[in-house]
C-alpha cells in the first residue's frame, strides 16, 4: 500500500522544492514545517512515547484530524507492541496500535506519506516489524575517536556526561524512531574494560534516559576479560564461580540504574580480543554464562561470530568451522551476530555460510553502514541494493535481529557526506521491513531530505541506485576483494607487503595474482570454501563456468585468458569493469551538476566536490588495479579502454597521512 501510495505522490504531486536557502544538513529527513498545530485526538493516560507522538503529529501533520489509541483487539495483538494501522477517511484519520510505541510509529509513518507527496485521502495501513530487535552499533570509543568513523568525533561527549545532555541526542533518539531503530549499542566491539565502571554506567544511564521516550534501549560492547581488568580476579574463565558472581553483581547493578537495558555485545577471541577460548572454554560456553545473568531482568547477548586466526586455513572459512559445531548449544537469549559476508564489509560479498548452517540457533545480520571498504564519506555509495542483495539469498525469516555499524559523528550533517544519511535511513527502513525496494527507499528519502519534485528526485534516484555497482567495477569487480591499502583501508595498494605482517591481512593474500592467472580459489581443488554453502550453491560456485561473475574470483583463480560466458577474455572483461565503474563516477557528476535549481547551494557545493573526488578516486583504483594486474598477465588495454591517468611507480609511492578515524582531504589525494 505504502509503495503505491509513495509512487503517486512523486508521479503526480509536481511539488517545486519548498527552500533553496543554505542547510548544513543536520535535520536529516526530518525537514517538515514543524509550526502546524495540528488537532490531536488522545485519551490514553499519559505516557512518553504517546506524548512524543502527539508533538510531532501537532507540530507537523497538516491534514485531518487524528486520532491516537491503544487497541487490544486480535488485530492488534497479531501486530504486536511495535505494529500498528493507519486507517483514514474524508473526516479524520486513526492510528491504533497495542503499544505506546508503536503509536509513535505510526505517527512517523503517516507524517512520511505526508512529506513524500502521498494520497492521503484513504487509508488502510497495517505494519509490524519483520525483527524484534533493530540496533545500531557505535564503534566509538572513551577518548571520542570512532573507529572506522569519517563524521568527526563521537556524538557521546562522555567527559561532559551526565551532568551535561547534548540536544543531538534527542535528536539522534528522534531520528531512529522515525524509522524504526529501536537499540543502540553505544560503544565499540573492541571494547575497554572501564565501560562497566560505576562512572562510566551513570553516563549511560543520562542517555538511557532520553533515548526511552523514543523506544530505544541502550545496550553495551563488554570486555570479556573485565572480571580480571575491573574485578581484579585472577580469571575471567566462564566457568568459575567467582567469575559468574561478578557478572550477577555487575548486570543486577546495571539494571537497578537502567530497568530497560538490553543487553550485551561481544566480541572474543577476535583480532586479539579476550574471551572463553582463552580459557579452553567454547563460544557457547562464553555467551550462555553472560545470557544466565541477564536472563532474569529480561536482557540478551549478542555473541559476534567475527572470527579468525593467523593459521593457514582460509579466512573465510573460519566462522562457519568455529560456530557450525555449536548450532543448538547457545541459551535462548543469545544471538550469534554474523556479518553479511564470510570476510569483512567487502563491497560485495557472497552471503556467510552460517546463515544456512545454524538453523537451530537464534542468528542476526550485521551490516556496515559507515563506508570503510567503500570510499569512507568521500563517496556516494547508496548500500540498499547491497544489502536487498543479501536479503535475495538469506531469507529474513531465519532472523531475529539485525544490526548496523554506524556511521554517525558529532559533523553537523551526521555521517560526513550528506548521502551517507540515506544509508543510516535505508538501514532503518529494511531492518523494519526487507520487502522495501531499493528505489522506494531512495525515493522517501530523497523527497524529505531535498524536494519531492520528480524533476530532481527521478533522476537523483537513478544515480543513487547505480552507485553501489559503480564501486564494486571501479575497486574490485568480478569477485576481487581486500585489495585495499594498508590499515585505514581507503584506497587501492594490491601490491602492499608489509614486514612481519598476517597474511590474510594483506591484498596478495586474497588475489593470487601471478603469470598463471588472479583470484582466490574455494572450489574444490583450492579451500573447499564453496562446500560451505547448501548443495545447489556449491555446485553453482564450484564451476567457473556456472559461478556468477560478480562471485567468479572469489571463488577461483583463473588463467588471465579465461573465456568469459560472453566470449570475451577474464583479462578484457576485467578491464571493461574498471572503465564502467570510471564512467558511471562520470555520469553521477554530470547528473549532480543538473541538479543546482533543486538544491540549496550549501549542500549542492559540498556533494559536488565530494563527486569529484569520487571519480578521481576510481580512476586511481583503475590505474593501479590495471596497471600492477598488467605486470602479471603481459597483456594489452583492450580496445575501448581510456590510457592510465597515472603510472604505477607514482601510484606505489602513494601513502596517504590517516588513520582508522579520518577521512583523507582532496589535497591528500593522488
Amino acid at each position: 500500500m505504502t509503495i503505491k501510495l509513495l509512487t503517486i505522490g512523486l508521479l503526480f504531486s509536481g511539488l517545486a522544492c519548498e527552500s533553496l536557502s543554505a542547510e548544513d544538513g543536520s535535520r536529516l529527513w526530518l525537514r517538515q514545517d514543524s509550526t502546524a498545530q495540528a488537532t490531536i485526538n488522545c485519551k490514553i493516560q499519559q505516557s512518553a512515547p504517546i506524548e512524543k507522538a502527539k508533538e510531532e503529529l501537532k507540530r507537523t501533520w497538516s491534514g485531518k484530524p487524528v486520532v491516537l489509541e491503544l487497541n487490544y483487539d486480535t488485530e492488534h495483538k497479531a501486530l504486536g507492541r511495535e505494529g500498528y494501522t493507519i486507517k483514514g477517511d474524508t473526516d479524520s484519520v486513526r492510528l491504533e496500535s497495542a503499544g505506546e510505541t508503536g503509536l509513535l510509529y505510526a505517527a512517523y509513518h503517516l507524517l512520511r506519506l505526508q512529506a513524500t507527496g502521498a494520497d492521503l485521502s484513504r487509508l488502510d495501513i497495517r505494519e509490524k516489524p519483520a525483527y524484534d530487535i533493530r540496533t545500531l552499533n557505535h564503534w566509538d570509543n572513551p577518548d571520542g575517536t570512532v573507529e572506522r568513523g569519517y563524521a568527526g568525533q563521537s556524538l557521546w561527549e562522555w567527559d561532559k556526561l551526565p551532568d551535561t545532555i547534548s540536544p543531538r541526542y534527542e535528536a539522534y533518539a528522534r531520528a531512529n524512531a522515525s524509522i524504526g531503530i529501536n537499540g543502540t549499542v553505544l560503544n565499540n566491539v573492541n571494547a575497554s574494560p572501564e565501560t562497566l565502571s560505576s562512572n562510566n554506567l551513570t553516563k549511560v544511564k543520562a542517555l538511557a534516559d532520553v533515548f526511552r521516550p523514543y523506544g530505544i534501549r541502550v545496550y553495551l560492547s563488554v570486555n570479556f576479560a573485565s572480571p580480571k581488568a575491573l574485578g581484579k580476579l585472577l580469571t575471567a574463565d566462564p566457568l568459575d564461580k567467582e567469575v559468574t558472581e561478578w557478572w550477577e553483581k555487575k548486570t543486577d547493578e546495571i539494571y537497578n540504574l537502567i530497568p530497560d537495558f538490553g543487553g550485551f555485545l561481544v566480541k572474543a577471541n577476535s583480532e586479539g580480543q579476550p574471551g572463553p577460548c582463552d580459557y579452553g572454554r567454547t563460544h557457547a560456553e562464553g555467551a550462555n554464562m553472560l545470557a544466565r545473568t541477564l536472563k532474569p531482568h529480561g536482557g540478551i547477548v549478542m555473541w559476534r561470530a567475527f572470527v579468525y586466526s593467523p593459521t593457514d586455513s582460509d579466512r573465510a572459512k573460519q566462522a562457519y568451522n568455529e560456530f557450525k559445531p555449536l548450532d543448538g548449544e547457545f541459551l535462548d537469549n543469545v544471538i550469534v551476530q554474523v556479518k553479511n559476508g564470510p570476510i569483512d564489509f567487502q563491497p560485495r560479498e557472497p552471503y556467510s555460510p552460517l546463515f544456512t548452517a545454524m538453523p537451530h540457533s537464534q542468528l542476526m545480520a550485521e551490516f556496515q553502514i559507515t563506508q570503510e571498504y567503500l570510499g569512507h564519506s568521500n563517496h556516494l555509495v547508496f548500500l540498499a541494493p547491497m544489502w536487498k542483495e543479501f536479503f535475495g539469498d538469506v531469507s529474513h525469516q531465519s532472523l531475529r535481529a539485525i544490526a548496523g555499524v554506524s556511521n554517525i559523528g558529532d559533523e553537523a550533517n551526521w555521517c560526513g557526506h550528506d548521502f551517507a544519511q540515506a544509508n543510516w535511513y535505508a538501514f532503518g527502513r529494511l531492518a523494519w521491513n526487507p520487502e522495501l525496494t531499493s528505489e522506494q527507499i531512495a525515493e522517501e528519502w530523497l523527497a524529505q531530505t531535498f524536494c519531492s519534485d520528480p524533476r530532481f528526485v527521478n533522476p537523483v534516484k537513478e544515480m543513487m541506485l547505480a552507485s553501489h555497482e559503480a564501486a564494486v567495477n571501479y575497486m574490485m569487480p568480478l569477485g576481487l576483494h581486500h585489495i585495499f591499502a594498508w590499515n585505514h583501508h581507503y584506497g587501492p595498494e594490491p601490491w602492499c607487503h608489509i614486514k612481519g605482517a598476517r597474511p590474510d591481512w594483506l591484498p596478495p593474500y586474497y588475489h593470487q595474482a601471478g603469470k598463471n592467472g588472479i583470484g582466490f580459489d574455494r572450489s574444490l581443488t583450492g579451500s573447499n570454501a564453496a562446500a560451505q554453502y547448501p548443495d545447489s550453491l556449491a555446485c553453482l560456485f564450484n564451476n567457473p563456468h556456472t559461478c556468477p561473475d560478480e562471485f567468479l574470483l572469489w571463488f577461483h583463480h583463473l588463467p588471465w585468458h579465461f573465456k568469459m560466458k560472453d566470449g570475451q577474455t577474464l583479462w578484457n572483461a576485467l578491464c571493461h569493469k574498471y572503465e564502467e565503474g570510471v564512467l558511471t563516477t562520470e555520469k553521477m557528476q554530470e547528473t549532480w551538476k543538473a541538479m543546482e535549481p533543486y538544491v540549496d547551494k550549501e549542500r549542492f557545493s559540498r556533494i559536488a566536490e565530494r563527486l569529484s573526488i569520487q571519480k578521481n578516486d576510481a580512476v586511481w583504483w583503475k590505474d593501479a588495479c590495471l596497471l600492477y594486474f598488467q605486470t602479471f598477465s603481459k597483456m594489452k588495454l583492450p580496445k575501448g579502454i581510456r590510457k592510465p591517468e597515472h603510472k604505477l611507480k607514482d601510484l606505489m609511492k602513494v601513502k596517504l597521512p590517516i588513520s582508522n578515524y579520518e577521512r583523507p582531504t582532496k589535497d591528500m589525494l593522488p
